[in-house]
């Protein structure tokens, strides 16, 4: 009998070294499913709320903007050193405070605005009805910060006792709106952008039309800018009435107060009675250890984070069955399906009609926060909240900081509509924008020749000149599209569109105008929605649920480790360059957004005071 030869030592070695990285391959997946599991068991253990000692403070220490919705963020911003700009949602901080005024075991508030970046007068008013319940319990309100801007000043007038670093300062500035305009670099580069819009007071489009505001948009922006800081000095006066008096002189004569104070704006601000006193960060944290108590190691004031208190509120909250379900539009409006951050029409037509299809879900709040976008996405999101009140499911808007022209459409299928006295909202106009690039290119040598079976084909290619019946076409369909927008609204506000046009035109207005002028129903936050939006269902005890786009456990996964490093770096505001930066990251991710299938646009180039 023949003996078999044996494998060569080559292919010997190449067949061990095979097993070896084989081997080695799955001792490596062993050992990263080992480490996401034990990542998310010490999350879930760190995240298990910790006992609460009685007559303890809670600390509110808001870090970056304060949003309705958080936005989604990619794993690459990780990768490529964050967004620089953390975020915190407001209905958490109105939701700790509020259950914190009627635990017992809670005996003060201590807000820490330090780190707050950017936040609507809305969102503020919002916090400061918070508080106040909270002062109403008979607990005290303590706020520190090294200096203030005017946002983190707006919470601090609403405390018993307000302080300030010596060194610090509280910077008053009022309200402004000054856009970048881009004629003169599109006129240098060649660029002609061919506008169509109905509405005298639609501004979005003139940054690329002209070099300067126009009469009409100066008047509207003087128009809601001046009443809105009318609010902002009325809801000091009223919180703090022992600056009523110096709070104009404050502003308007800064000078002559700054000289007043030798040049120290600390004293200044305390002078004005802006503030309670002046202290250090260890003066701070003695003054709140002898009003509050000492922790058991006696070396902090007895106190528990937002987070950790949250933890626990939610975790001991009763859950009936009835349900009252809030869906947010944050963000643009845009055609398709779109992440958290970017109201998408079908994503948000989706959580629609799920809250609409569950039997638990009694009432429907739609959050409003934005300026609006897509026609063709704000009549499907609108379609689906129409469906929703036929189905007998009653539907209230609560407007936020922004629901202003698409963001107004959207609003006007609700039973009722809630504003903040400082919302912006309005902006009922429409708008088309089609660049002409034809300019550059004859400049650089490139030219564009073809053949198109109709005056249409090729109408729209930017690289050549507008065929005036493409023109033609588009200025009717805007025309046609305002007329649509006034029907809608004349609809949903039950008036004649003859009496909605003058209120309309592109117009923005504050919510206080709104109401007057018939676009709203009544001023409140979303509590205030959420208690009417129960009421008309019926329900006594309920719930609230917030029904958002559901997560694939590996973003479930990407959302802790983005969390965590962001609390990682959450000791800490972002500077003034992080803003600026993350800004010119929006306005460049904006340009993703105009994606509407028919060239329409309802959208208002405005920023909430």
């Amino acid at each position: 009998m023949e003996r078999k030869s044996r494998p060569g030592l080559i292919r010997r070695m190449l067949t061990g070294l095979w097993r070896g990285v084989d081997r080695l391959r799955q001792i490596s997946l062993n050992l990263l499913f080992i480490a996401v599991a034990v990542f998310l068991i010490a999350g879930w253990w760190a995240s298990r709320p910790t006992p609460l000692e009685a007559g303890s403070a809670l600390l509110v220490a808001p870090v970056g903007q304060i949003v309705e919705q958080r936005t989604s963020r990619s794993p690459m911003s990780v990768l490529q050193g964050g967004d620089g700009i953390h975020q915190v949602q407001l209905r958490d901080i109105v939701d700790g405070i509020r259950a914190a005024a009627a635990d017992s075991r809670i005996k003060a508030l201590v807000i820490e605005p330090d780190g707050i970046n950017t936040v609507g007068l809305s969102k503020l008013q919002e916090i400061a009805a918070a508080i106040a319940e909270f002062r109403k319990a008979g607990k005290k309100v303590y706020v520190h910060a090294k200096h203030y801007s005017q946002s983190q000043y707006y919470l601090a007038a609403q405390a018993d006792e307000a302080f300030m670093n010596p060194d610090g300062y509280v910077f008053l500035s009022g309200f402004a709106r000054y856009p970048t305009y881009y004629k003169g670099l599109l006129d240098s580069l060649g660029v002609r952008m061919q506008i169509f819009r109905v509405g005298t007071y639609k501004s979005f489009v003139e940054p690329y039309t002209r070099s300067d505001m126009s009469p009409e948009d100066r008047e509207a922006s003087r128009g809601y800018l001046e009443a809105a800081w009318q609010i902002f000095r009325q809801d000091i006066a009223a919180a703090r009435p022992k600056a009523a008096d110096k709070l104009d002189a404050y502003i308007n004569d800064a000078n002559a107060q700054m000289a007043a104070a030798g040049g120290d704006a600390a004293r200044m601000a305390r002078d004005a009675g802006l503030l309670d006193g002046l202290k250090t960060a260890d003066e701070w944290r003695d003054f709140l250890k002898a009003r509050v108590g000492t922790d058991g190691d006696g070396k902090q004031y007895r106190h528990v984070d937002l987070a950790a208190y949250l933890a626990h509120v939610r975790e001991a909250a009763p859950h009936p069955d009835e349900r009252v379900g809030v869906v947010v539009a944050q963000g643009a409006i845009v055609d398709g399906d779109q992440p958290a951050g970017v109201v998408g029409g079908d994503t948000a037509a989706l959580l629609i009609r799920q809250a609409r299809e569950n039997d638990a879900i009694k009432a429907l709040v739609l959050r409003v926060d934005s300026p609006g976008g897509s026609a063709f996405a704000s009549e499907v999101i609108r379609r689906e909240l129409e469906l929703t009140r036929k189905a007998g499911k009653p539907v209230i808007v609560s407007m936020s900081s922004v629901a202003a022209s698409g963001g107004y459409w959207i609003s006007t299928a609700a039973d009722e509509v809630w504003a903040s006295p400082a919302t912006l909202t309005g902006s009922i106009g429409i708008f088309a924008m089609v660049p002409d690039l034809s300019g550059p290119m004859n400049k650089l040598g490139l030219t564009v020749d073809g053949f198109g079976t109709t005056p249409l084909a090729g109408g729209l290619d930017p690289r050549r000149p507008l065929d005036p019946k493409v023109a033609d076409l588009l200025q009717q369909s805007i025309d046609h599209g305002y007329k649509r927008f006034l029907q809608v609204v004349a609809r949903g506000r039950r008036m004649t569109p003859e009496a909605v046009d003058p209120i309309a035109q592109g117009r923005v207005w504050l919510g206080t105008q709104a109401k007057e002028k018939g676009l709203v129903d009544k001023l409140g936050g979303l509590d205030e929605a959420v208690k009417a939006a129960a009421a008309r269902a019926g329900l006594t005890r309920y719930d609230v649920t917030y029904v958002e786009k559901s997560l694939s456990p590996r973003d479930q996964l990407l959302t802790r480790l983005l969390d965590s490093e962001e609390e990682s770096r959450a000791s800490a505001a972002a500077s003034p360059v992080d803003v600026l930066l993350a800004n010119l990251r929006g306005e460049l991710a904006n340009l993703a957004h105009w994606n509407d299938p028919g060239f329409a646009y309802l959208h208002c180039l405005c920023v909430a005071p």
